[in-house]
């Protein structure tokens, strides 16, 4: 066996890491994950490990969701969403979907899952939520990453808001059916901008926005970056899925989305029976035909397990009531059946490809290439490069079908509402020149042919508002500034954008309460305070506290009003029950109200005498619960976010930050009017990313990177998402910390407190198998460098990380190219037997760096070729092939080495033998002090003798 010194590593920011399946992880001082791998399949396996090692309490939950097996753990609250999920077929789905992938696309999810499977039981052991709910870790199947998609966004189009339209059609009338259209509590949307270079600080575009979705603790995106030699992307990630879909930044191009509110999913009402035989019957066009029906149980925890009969027509699973004639069941004999038809169900696709592509997208076009086969959900896209070409689009599929499917329920049977072949086409639009500006947020713009209800306008108004005015001017809060393109914005600008707190749809309710009569002392006061009031909701304002208050009481008063009881009283009861639990957010009337109460204060359905009426009272009522008590709170002390967790009142009162901004604010932070001041809806992440350098790019998330309760990085992030500031996007590989290498066999990790939440009660790995917790042979610290520690190799734990180094081409003098891991494990334990042969790991602050071999010539084949003196000892040297490239990094370590051998007096001359081709390894010996000997003939190279002399370096 030979080695040989000048095996350098690659210097670029991507290296490869050797095998396949080998990564590594990065973090920077906010534990946010930095994956590097050779490959995208390695770096896929790395994701899904450190999905698992960081998030496995959110993974193991949403995989429950997805197979409708939440309430074993969690017990009978749960069952609501256990029977959606199977009737919904949501498992069965993303296992079609799957098997539909591209081959190579399919290869990549299942090294994800494969990932997701290694890590799953060290990540549990550091979750305490699995103790609590008496929950051990499963395994993943190469399908769970798409349900996990499905499940995330099967409610997320809205399509329980038909069963409401329903309802308020036939309560107040079909023409009344869109009465409360906005943007209602079962939907969620988000910002996003677009700023080309014309109008930016560098001259590139920047894309920015925060997407609102409901606040989960752990977050539902994960701040990551993936790099491989294929791509090197930063963006946010849904742990349990792939890649990064919505909000990227790869280098060369960036993307962001938001909801286009579009309308893809279709309720239709059937027509089933019982016949004699069993099963189930559903009419169709052309008659009776029998439809497949089967039964599953769901566990419950502390109770009895349900029996969940599964029912699907040729339009798709039935989601609402049961067959009728059936004496298990106490469905009212004309209770409604109605059946879900999604496109993911129909067509068999999820579109999972796109995933990959969008990795590997380096210009606008090729996103938009890759976005044409994008399904679920219909998002609106803004994207820039570094060209400066830009893409504002629409992407998803919307199946073609009447207008009246979108609108409400409609019946099975009639084919006129059958879907047709193909999707609707979707549309996109050039970023407007002129202003140099696109801002996406949900609102009835680029998307309105696709569907129904939309965000009322105020978002996208007041952010173009906002980017038309000087960045100083808009961070004063100013209303009104002069309309200018310049001067330019910065990245570090667009958080005045982010955290706006001015209310536009406060302004109808001011001006009734402007023009209400006849008030009192203390309402006359209320009225000139909350006229006089900047419509900010700045987390400090009592006002905005004030306003919220009153807003609130004049919801009541509307639920109250006699136009109104049709839908907010209990006139057909069973109406109220023959819907699951799972849509009340939908059919809740006071929410309802409290959402579009803009648009029920301005159309004719009360007299304008009635609106001023009930806003008068509600100013009495408020006046006088102030005009006596103390003060109203500040805005910030009651809209505190209440954080959805599957497991509740994890999160400690202390971490749930009261925050500015409201529901129409573009700070968006979503309570219910008229019934809780607490909000939870919000943005679930901000970022901005900039096309002149990726380094400048900013974000922040609601928590922290880790979801381990306890880690150092699972609230660190709260104070700055509270305070709207963002942190930087850490690029540079030498400035962020290697904490974790795997190869094929081997893991090896660095272990810091702020990575391991359970240190004192999780038992942790010992020394024979990870060189960190190994004693050393030598410790030396190297300015500018780290610490270098050398170890003992020990070759059963060490074999699949020295086979990992020494097959890689740059490693071929070793002799050992086509060797097995288990050939390799022979050659160590035979080097181990040897008394005047060593090997060691050198580790650099705890990460293995290098393989350090040392010999005594005498007893080496080297010897043979030169006059061996005595105090002679040989060295060989290997650099590790995945470490990021630091200047001078060879020659820190040589400086560890040699210190090692001379701290021996009885060594008097180092010995090496690089590749007699190799002038730079040559160079930097001559540099260390090296004297160059004869060249030798080796069997596997021409080697150049060097030796070092202890006098050399002035040692005694």
């Amino acid at each position: 066996m030979t080695a040989d010194i000048d095996s350098e590593r690659p210097n670029s920011e991507r290296p490869d890491t050797g095998a396949t399946g080998g990564f590594e992880v990065f973090r920077d001082d906010r534990g946010i994950p930095h994956l590097r791998a050779g490959s995208a399949l390695g770096l896929a396996r790395a994701q899904g490990r450190n999905a698992a090692l960081d998030r496995a309490w959110q993974l193991e939950t949403e995989r429950h969701r997805v197979l409708g097996t939440t309430a074993a753990y969690l017990g009978a609250e749960a069952v609501d969403w256990d029977r959606f999920a199977r009737r919904a077929r949501l498992a069965d789905t993303a296992r079609r979907c799957f098997d539909r992938l591209a081959p190579e696309t399919a290869a990549w999810v299942g090294a994800y899952v494969d990932g997701v499977n290694e890590g799953l039981a060290e990540g549990a052991a550091q979750a305490p939520e699995f103790a609590a709910a008496g929950l051990a870790p499963g395994r993943w199947e190469p399908w769970t990453p798409l349900g996990v998609w499905l499940s995330t966004h099967i409610l997320f189009a809205g399509f329980p808001t038909k069963l409401w339209r329903e309802e308020v059609a036939r309560r107040l009338g079909d023409d009344r059916a869109t009465l409360f259209a906005t943007d209602g509590p079962g939907t969620s949307g988000s910002n996003g901008w677009l700023l080309t270079g014309a109008r930016t600080t560098t001259g590139a575009p920047v894309v920015a926005g925060d997407p609102h979705r409901f606040i989960e603790d752990p977050g539902v995106y994960q701040q990551i970056r993936l790099a491989c030699p294929e791509f090197d992307v930063v963006g946010l990630a849904v742990p349990g899925v792939p890649g990064i879909a919505h909000f990227g930044h790869a280098g060369g191009v960036a993307w962001a989305i938001t909801n286009a509110m579009a309308d893809y999913q279709d309720l239709y009402r059937e027509q089933v029976r019982r016949p004699a035989d069993g099963g189930a019957e559903a009419l169709g066009p052309d008659g009776w035909y029998r439809v497949h029906t089967h039964t599953e149980t769901v566990e419950v925890a502390g109770g009895e397990p349900e029996t969940v009969e599964i029912v699907e027509t040729d339009r798709g699973p039935v989601i609402i009531g049961d067959v009728p004639g059936d004496p298990d069941t106490d469905a009212a004999p004309d209770a409604p059946v109605i059946s879900l038809r999604y496109p993911p169900r129909v067509t068999g696709d999820l579109g999972f490809d796109v995933l990959p592509a969008l990795l590997r997208a380096r210009t606008v076009a090729d996103l938009d290439t890759a976005l044409d086969g994008w399904v679920e959900p219909v998002n609106v896209v803004l994207a820039a490069d570094t060209t400066g070409a830009t893409l504002h689009r629409v992407a998803g599929h919307v199946p073609v079908r009447p207008y009246e499917n979108r609108l409400r329920v409609v019946p099975a049977h009639d084919p006129a509402y059958a879907w047709r072949e193909g999707g609707e086409p979707l549309p996109r639009t050039e970023v407007d020149s002129a202003t140099g500006t696109a801002v996406m947020a949900n609102e009835r713009g680029l998307a309105a042919p696709l569907g129904i209800e939309f965000a009322p306008p105020h978002r996208a108004d007041r952010i173009r508002e906002l980017l038309g005015t000087a960045p100083g001017a808009a961070a004063s809060g100013a209303t009104g500034v002069r309309k200018v393109t310049g001067p330019p914005w910065s990245a570090a600008d667009m958080a005045v954008v982010h955290t706006d707190t001015h209310l536009a749809s406060s302004r109808r309710l001011l001006s009734l309460l402007a023009w209400a009569p006849d008030l009192g002392p203390d309402a006359e006061r209320l009225r000139d305070r909350l006229l006089r009031w900047d419509r900010h909701m700045d987390a400090d304002s009592t006002d905005a506290t004030l306003y919220a208050r009153l807003r609130a009481d004049v919801v009541h008063r509307l639920a109250g009003h006699p136009a109104l009881r049709p839908v907010t009283g209990d006139a057909d009861p069973w109406r109220s029950t023959a819907y699951p639990p799972l849509f009340r957010p939908w059919l809740a009337a006071v929410p309802r109200i409290g959402y579009a109460l803009e648009s029920l204060l301005t159309v004719g359905l009360l007299p304008y005498e009635d609106r001023l009426a009930m806003v008068a009272a509600s100013a009495e009522a408020v006046a006088a619960t102030h005009a006596e008590g103390p003060g109203p709170s500040a805005w910030g002390e009651v809209h505190r976010v209440s954080p959805w967790q599957a497991l509740p009142d994890a999160t400690p009162e202390e971490v749930r930050p009261g925050l500015a901004g409201d529901h129409d604010c573009v700070l968006s932070t979503s309570s219910v009017p008229g019934i809780t001041d607490l909000f939870a809806r919000g943005p679930a992440a901000r970022y901005v990313w900039d096309l002149a350098r990726r380094e400048d790019s900013l974000w922040v998330v609601p928590f922290g990177a880790s979801g381990v309760p306890g880690s150092a990085h699972h609230r660190d992030q709260t104070e700055l998402w509270a305070s709207g500031r963002l942190a930087p996007v850490v690029t540079d590989w030498n400035l962020l910390h290697r904490t974790e290498h795997v190869t094929e066999h081997r893991t090896e990790h660095r272990f810091e407190e702020s990575t391991t939440m359970t240190a004192a009660t999780t038992p942790g790995p010992d020394a024979s198998t990870v060189p960190a917790l190994r004693p050393a042979v030598h410790e030396q610290k190297v300015e500018g460098f780290g610490v270098v520690r050398l170890v003992p190799v020990v070759p059963a734990a060490d074999a699949g990380l020295l086979h990992a180094w020494v097959t890689e081409e740059r490693a071929r003098f070793w002799g050992m190219a086509d060797h097995t891991r288990e050939q390799v494990q022979e050659i160590y334990e035979f080097v181990d037997s040897l008394p005047t042969h060593h090997a060691y790991l050198a580790l650099r602050d705890g990460v293995p760096a290098a393989l350090f071999q040392t010999y005594q010539p005498d007893a080496d084949p080297v010897g043979e070729h030169y006059d061996v003196q005595p105090g002679d000892l040989g060295i060989h040297l290997l650099i590790a092939p995945a470490e990021g490239p630091v200047k001078g990094y060879t020659d820190a370590l040589l400086t560890a080495f040699i210190g090692y051998v001379f701290s021996d007096p009885a060594h008097l001359r180092v010995v090496v033998e690089p590749d007699a081709r190799n002038e730079k390894a040559l160079a930097r010996m001559v540099r260390v002090g090296f004297e160059l000997g004869p060249e030798i003939e080796k069997p596997e190279k021409t080697a150049r003798l060097a030796f070092l002399p202890r006098a050399a370096l002035g040692l005694a």
